[in-house]
């Protein structure tokens, strides 16, 4: 009776150590960044977005995006060499009424390593560093100066919060669009180049 029991465990351990072991929990998937195609009138333009980097920037760029607030807007200064600047302004030169600023994420960016260089969307503000609302400059080539130096008023820079990642060759059109002073304010193409609209593509 006893080896009888005995055999009978010795049977059942090996099943034993056969059952499976648990498995660890899937690794979640990276969050994919959201992507914005601007319509232009020298083509579409897509840019990728970095929420983790600039939230508070990125949310207020995509709250503009949502309520439709770019369609019709034009490029309003471009300069060849520099950057390209739309994101709030019709083609009668009256800027649209906007939401409150927003605070300038430049210092979390920059550290990352995401800078004012070809090809990045940044804001673009007044003197004050806390002042951008919803225009946006796309730059042409890379401009360290528009980085931080130092955290003065003078000196704090101008937040870049994503990249283009296709239709920069729409970008470079623009950029050689004929200019001039109007209503006092120089860079402005002859000819209006528009923003025909922008929309959230949906997730990759």
């Amino acid at each position: 009776m006893i080896r009888s029991a005995l055999v009978a465990l010795a049977l059942a351990l090996p099943l034993a150590a056969q059952a499976p072991a648990p498995q660890p929990a899937p690794t979640p998937a990276p969050a994919t960044k959201p992507r914005v195609q601007l319509l232009t009138s020298y083509g579409p333009i897509v840019v990728e977005l970095e929420p983790g980097l600039a939230p508070k920037t990125v949310a207020n760029f995509l709250q503009y995006v949502k309520d439709g607030f770019y369609r019709g807007t034009i490029f309003h200064r471009v300069i060849d060499g520099f950057m390209i600047q739309g994101g709030g302004m019709l083609d009668t030169l009256v800027e649209k009424p906007t939401r409150d600023p927003i605070l300038n994420e430049v210092g979390s960016t920059f550290k990352a390593g995401l800078k004012n260089a070809r090809g990045t969307i940044a804001m673009a503000r007044t003197a004050n560093p806390h002042s951008a609302s919803s225009q946006f400059y796309i730059n042409l080539v890379d401009n360290p100066s528009l980085d931080p130096h130092g955290f003065s008023e003078e000196g704090f820079g101008y937040c870049a919060f994503g990249r283009v990642v296709s239709g920069m060759e729409a970008v470079d059109k623009i950029a050689k669009v004929r200019t001039e002073w109007r209503r006092g304010m120089g860079d402005i193409p002859q000819f209006p180049v528009y923003l025909k609209d922008a929309v959230l593509l949906p997730p990759q």
